[in-house]
């Protein structure tokens, strides 16, 4: 009996400890990808912040180290303050178009009705296209000639309501946010209707027993117990739009005159136009702030639902 008991221990010790390693192997390749595609890029980026790098030093020279003088350079650019002014409003009408018509469409669709499921996948399309696909296709659509848009508004009215929207600095940055909002629509809609599923319906039943309308119900029942979920869907939406770059890129390029230069074009443009990879990595660095914020709060936020729960 004695040896039994001393037995057990070293076998359930030897059980954990071969667990432990297998769980370390099947690891392995997710922090190899991560280690080269992530945290190497990132360091490399955070060396080149703190150097003095240009084409001849980056084919081969050495780079001079100037600590954070290319941070300094970069916040006393004009250029770079009007880049994040477009950032900021880039995203705030992005979310803010996305989330009201996601948060529309996800009431309509929380209610079954004939070949709902139709065109609930047939919006998903504008997600799962690549974004310089969409960004082709709305440019495409807001040729000044041949566009859509255009044709459909001459067809509704006269041939003044026509514009040539992405060549003219006040409408580009409205055009740009237009393709962003049909493109985030579809994952605003999904989330937001996930969270409209887990409210139960009695709530409403009896809110409609005593005497409540339908937007009372709204905004008493439905609001309240949605802000939870519109608050995770709005900061991953904060996290995504505030860098993107190649729908902007492939439908505008940054123009006309700047009208339509974000944070990421103008990183873009500092490190493969004028070749500043010091200047470009110390604002790329910055571009991450606010994704890297929105981020924690997210966890964050995850964290106390885990521990609410």
């Amino acid at each position: 009996m004695r040896g039994r008991r001393h037995a057990n221990p070293r076998s359930t010790v030897s059980l954990s400890t071969r667990r432990r390693r297998a769980g370390y192997v099947f690891s392995l390749p997710g922090l190899v990808f991560l280690g080269l595609f992530l945290a190497y890029p990132l360091l490399y980026n955070v060396w080149t912040s703190l150097h003095a790098v240009r084409l001849q030093e980056l084919l081969g020279g050495s780079s001079e180290f100037v600590g954070l003088d290319n941070y300094r350079t970069t916040v006393a650019e004009p250029d770079f303050w009007h880049a994040v002014r477009l950032s900021l409003v880039f995203t705030a009408g992005s979310l803010l178009f996305q989330f009201t018509i996601g948060f529309a469409l996800a009431l309509l669709f929380a209610r079954p009705f004939p070949l709902g499921g139709l065109f609930r996948s047939l919006l998903l399309i504008a997600w799962l296209l690549p974004p310089v696909v969409s960004g082709t296709l709305f440019r495409w659509m807001l040729e000044p000639d041949s566009g859509a848009y255009n044709a459909l508004l001459r067809a509704i009215g006269p041939d003044a309501l026509g514009h040539d929207w992405l060549t003219d600095p006040g409408t580009a940055l409205a055009g740009v946010i237009f393709a962003n909002v049909w493109v985030g629509v579809p994952f605003n809609m999904l989330l937001l209707l996930v969270g409209l599923h887990t409210i139960d319906p009695e709530l409403h039943e009896a809110a409609a027993l005593d005497g409540a309308n339908a937007w009372q119900r709204f905004r008493w029942i439905t609001v309240p117990l949605m802000r939870p979920v519109s608050v995770t869907v709005l900061l991953l939406g904060l996290v995504y739009t505030f860098k993107v770059f190649d729908l902007v890129f492939v439908m505008t390029g940054g123009g006309p005159v700047d009208a339509t230069s974000v944070l990421s074009v103008y990183v873009y443009e500092i490190f493969f136009k004028f070749f500043r990879f010091g200047e470009g990595a110390a604002a790329g660095l910055l571009l991450l702030l606010v994704p890297l914020l929105a981020g924690a709060l997210y966890v964050r936020r995850l964290r106390g639902e885990g521990e609410a729960a």
